[in-house]
């Protein structure tokens, strides 16, 4: 039986933090690796001692096991925690560790490697009698099935890696049509993502639930479940919200699914934590999809209703000890919630947005639970996945921690990135998510528009924030003057003069004139306020009766004005446009940064409204550059490989020049 004294996290961002919470609590050393992105970043700092592992992007830094596993001899390391991602289910990672003499916390390589690959792993669960989606895979040949085997399996198809997960080398197919180029991306997708290009099909279930069972195996022999979550709210088969247990779900169904899940564990003869993943049919059948070998990041809301540390029951059984006596009793008590906060646009088709977190601030306690990677100041690159935090709540009932959660996530003041905050709160807030009607489609039925909408402020409480951000950055003025700082804002020596100021929200200017003491208006409406203070970081009024207080933060030429109902972002508008703000016609630029993996398209092409011209891989995901109309490609300005920043040209789509060649 083996004692782990130190242990390497091999890994980064919130999950290096939440290995390295439980290590504190057991006594154990930590060592951090990290790459040129991480210098600074909070979990190098909370480390016991941390190792440079050179390289910015994680193929030459976290994916480099050789670097790894010297970094576990140089400290003095005698374990290895892999998170999830990266090498956590790379069974030469595992196998390295053992030949280093290295505890690898997770199963053995012999698992590792049945389940990476996920056509082996239906076959095995077939055997084991666990119930698999019809599917098909290639033997060696064409990655194109056969039509019959097409037929059999009928449309809608989703093509999948065969290694890795998280929704990278996956394509949903309706028609014959798009099949081979969606094998062809999602092949191209799989080997960025996890090294091997392979891919398979199955048939897509529409409308379907996926359900996941938390499995834990010992060295002893014993395999347990510990009840299931639901992770059925996702884009881009990316999982969004994951909760526990699963709601309206029937018992029967619900003790299946769990006696399925330990038979799986059973089968491999599987140590530590695992996760076994089902799809569930609308028809109440469930299929087996894959066996995660790993923590899983929705962890959280399984400890949250168990009341267990999963990280030191991993731990435990890493060191050969038997499961304790607490994980046989481990029984669900209340519900929990956990959502996924990220840095992305869900306005914008969820393109990441990289840059740097000014504020970080999430409320924390009365049943909330914050894991983030970042805080203020960190820098956020597209080198990795857009996820900042998760944060998880915990009530009662399902109810009451949705609420919870929710109110949590619309106190929160994060600025600096777009996040997917307010696109959470719609979620929570819907009607179909309150009664537990969740299936994996629910994003695509209820689009990010109705659910930013339900959110946003309305205009009355829009004018009162730009009102706030104005008066707040006028007293940050006087604040810095020279002379008169006694004088209030927005006194004038001329009575009947109001002052003016603009600032823009998105493409949306809104003028604000006031007068203190007398006169307010936004937008050209008139608002009924009475100020009681201001300050650079603070505005109180009265606004129809109510009182309210809001929050400012200025950051440059941003200001951030955080309310009672969420939160607004404003910049100073420019007083006379940019004659170069259009750019040259026709041009497609990088909605964000990232690298170019594909050019579909070369100077003199004709194309059509929507074709794919670039593609560009930024935070673990590909993203379309398509044209917005017809044209002729004038210019193709990138290559692949190359890294580009927002705005960047990629191409140049001559629309008149295709309207030159019809009339030829």
């Amino acid at each position: 039986m083996a004692t782990i004294t130190k242990l390497l996290v091999a890994n980064r961002g919130e999950i290096a933090r939440r290995v390295m919470r439980t290590c504190r609590a057991m006594g154990i050393d930590t060592t951090a690796v990290y790459s040129e992105a991480d210098v600074d970043a909070p979990f190098v700092h909370e480390a016991t001692d941390a190792v440079p592992l050179g390289g910015r992007r994680p193929g030459d830094s976290y994916l480099r096991i050789d670097r790894i596993i010297e970094a576990a001899r140089t400290a003095g390391c005698d374990a290895v925690h892999p998170g999830y991602g990266f090498l956590s289910e790379n069974a030469e990672f595992a196998e390295a560790c053992a030949e280093a003499g290295i505890v690898f916390v997770g199963p053995s390589p012999r698992v590792i490697e049945l389940m990476a690959s996920k056509t082996a792993a239906r076959s095995l669960m077939q055997q084991a009698g666990v119930p698999v989606v019809p599917g098909w895979h290639p033997d060696g040949g064409s990655s194109v099935p056969p039509a019959d085997v097409v037929a059999s399996l009928r449309y809608p198809l989703l093509v999948k890696a065969s290694y890795g997960g998280g929704g990278r080398g996956m394509r949903i197919v309706e028609d014959a049509a798009d099949l081979e180029a969606a094998l062809v991306a999602a092949e191209r997708e799989a080997d960025a993502a996890f090294g091997n290009g392979a891919v398979f099909i199955e048939r897509y279930i529409p409308s379907a639930r996926h359900i996941e069972v938390q499995i834990f195996g010992d060295s002893h022999g014993n395999v347990i479940h510990l009840f299931e979550r639901e992770c059925s709210i996702q884009r881009r088969h990316q999982k969004v919200v994951e909760e526990a247990p699963a709601p309206n779900l029937p018992s029967d169904v619900r003790e299946r699914l769990h006696r399925a899940a330990v038979e799986a564990g059973r089968a491999l003869g599987y140590e530590g934590a695992g996760t076994v993943e089902f799809i569930l049919a609308p028809d109440g059948e469930f299929y087996f999809l894959e066996v995660n070998t790993r923590l899983q990041v929705e962890h959280p809301v399984t400890e949250a209703v168990t009341g267990l540390d999963l990280v030191r029951l991993q731990l435990l059984v890493a060191e050969g000890r038997p499961l304790p006596q607490e994980a046989y009793d481990a029984a669900v008590v209340g519900h929990a919630i956990e959502a996924r906060l990220c840095a992305e646009d869900p306005a914008r088709d969820y393109a990441p947005q990289p840059g740097t977190v000014h504020r970080f601030e999430i409320p924390q306690g009365g049943g909330v639970r914050l894991d983030s990677g970042v805080e203020a100041g960190s820098e956020v690159t597209v080198d990795y996945d857009p996820m900042l935090a998760k944060v998880i709540a915990w009530a009662p009932s399902r109810a009451e921690a949705a609420r919870v959660l929710r109110r949590a996530l619309r106190d929160a003041r994060i600025h600096g990135v777009v996040t997917n905050r307010d696109l959470l709160v719609g979620i929570l807030g819907h009607a179909d998510f309150e009664a537990g009607q969740v299936d994996t489609s629910f994003l695509d039925r209820v689009p990010p528009a109705t659910l930013l909408g339900a959110t946003a402020p309305d205009e009355a409480a829009l004018r009162c924030a730009a009102l706030a951000a104005v008066l707040a950055r006028q007293a940050t003025r006087r604040r810095q003057a020279a002379i008169l700082q006694a004088v209030p804002s927005g006194w004038r020596n001329n009575p009947s003069a109001l002052q003016r100021e603009d600032v823009a929200m998105g493409d949306r200017v809104l003028t604000v004139e006031y007068r203190l003491g007398a006169a307010y208006r936004v937008d050209g409406a008139t608002v009924d306020a009475e100020v009681v203070a201001t300050a650079p970081d603070a505005v109180d009024i009265v606004v129809d009766g109510i009182r309210r207080a809001f929050l400012v933060t200025q950051e440059g030429d941003q200001l951030f004005v955080d309310a009672p109902w969420g939160s607004v972002a404003f910049g100073v508008a420019p007083r006379f446009a940019d004659a170069d703000d259009d750019g040259v016609r026709g041009s497609l630029a990088a909605p964000m940064p990232g690298t170019v993996v594909s050019v579909t398209a070369a100077a003199g092409d004709r194309v059509s409204a929507g074709d794919v011209v670039v593609v560009l891989e930024a935070m673990k995901m590909e993203h379309a550059i398509r044209t917005p109309s017809d044209g002729v490609i004038a210019d193709v300005l990138v290559a692949v490989g190359d890294r580009v920043d927002v705005g960047t040209v990629l191409a140049v789509v001559d629309d008149e020049a295709e309207e030159v060649a019809d009339a030829g």
